[in-house]
């Protein structure tokens, strides 16, 4: 009989800001780190849904090689200044908003009125400048949603109203993927990978939303491809899965860890060393009364019994 391939886990998220993350996934079966790692990144810069403008209308100005009267800069300035807005979308369907400034001074994304359905992300984009106090800059944009990236051509074709300034757009909210392999071993398995994935992403979503949109959509890629075979899959070698489950329920009180890291273990409802080997190292950091010393105690115990 062969031996099945063991599925790994999410052992840990390591948030740096609210649009970048590194995921940690461990332990992989050898050479599983580069395979789920390409994969992973591919995916998450060409497929995840996002929104962009699509399209725009400057009131006085019929086309893109020209300029607006009071303004600085012109119609092809401003249209790569538009490109940088980061938008949130809540409707599938085309939204049209618009932007009205009268007077001298920096006209920026925040100044456009929303709708419920659109919210802006970096609100103090700068889109133009008003160099004359009596100058009004009227502005309409389309806003929609998609993957990937689509050229001017193609929102030229698709456009809703014909006397729009078509605008190339990248959907994609995911900025930039890093990963890299790392050796890893559980218990006496010492030829084991560990996935390191960090996302960017341009705040219009967060890194892990986009990471498990990724795993989603290849989950729907293999298993169209499948047809009706099923590989066995087991828990990784080391997980509380794998292990006794007499040793699993253990209580935490003959672990024979200090008091003040037993009592805080307890107080969280904490009990048995599968309560334990549930939590990841950002779950234990977030415990009531549970602080750095208590954590390196944990872990340095965990990893005497081999979990």
């Amino acid at each position: 009989m062969s031996q099945p391939i063991h599925n790994p886990s999410l052992s840990d998220i390591q948030d740096h800001s609210t649009s970048s993350a590194t995921f940690v996934v461990e332990p992989l079966r050898t050479g599983y780190g580069m395979t789920l790692g390409n994969s992973l990144r591919r995916v998450l810069l060409s497929s995840i849904e996002g929104a962009a403008i699509v399209a725009f209308r400057i009131e006085g100005a019929t086309h893109e090689f020209t300029t607006v009267k009071g303004v600085k800069e012109d119609v092809v300035d401003i249209m790569l200044n538009l490109k940088n807005i980061h938008v949130r979308a809540h409707n599938e369907k085309p939204v049209e908003i618009r932007l009205e400034k009268k007077g001298a001074g920096t006209v920026t994304a925040g100044d456009i009125k929303l709708s419920d359905d659109i919210e802006i992300v970096n609100p103090d984009t700068i889109i133009c400048t008003i160099d004359d106090p009596k100058t009004s800059i009227v502005m309409d944009f389309v806003v929609e949603t998609g993957r990937g990236y689509r050229t001017i051509e193609e929102s030229s074709n698709t456009r809703i109203h014909s006397d729009m300034i078509a605008l190339d757009a990248i959907f994609s909210p995911v900025l930039r993927v890093r990963y890299k392999v790392e050796n890893t071993r559980v218990g006496h398995a010492t030829d084991l990978d560990k996935l390191l994935l960090t996302i960017d992403t341009d705040g219009s979503m967060s890194p892990r939303d986009a990471f498990e949109e990724a795993a989603a959509i290849l989950i729907n890629q293999y298993t169209a491809l499948a047809g009706s075979t099923r590989v066995e899959a087991v828990a990784a070698p080391g997980t509380h899965a794998d292990s006794g489950d007499t040793e699993l329920m253990t209580p935490i009180e003959d672990l024979n860890l200090t008091a003040r890291t037993t009592n805080a273990l307890i107080n969280n409802d904490i009990r048995t060393i599968n309560d334990l080997v549930t939590l990841s190292e950002t779950d234990l950091r977030e415990l009531k009364g549970f602080g750095s010393k208590a954590l390196d105690e944990v872990k340095d115990k965990l990893a005497e019994m081999e979990f």
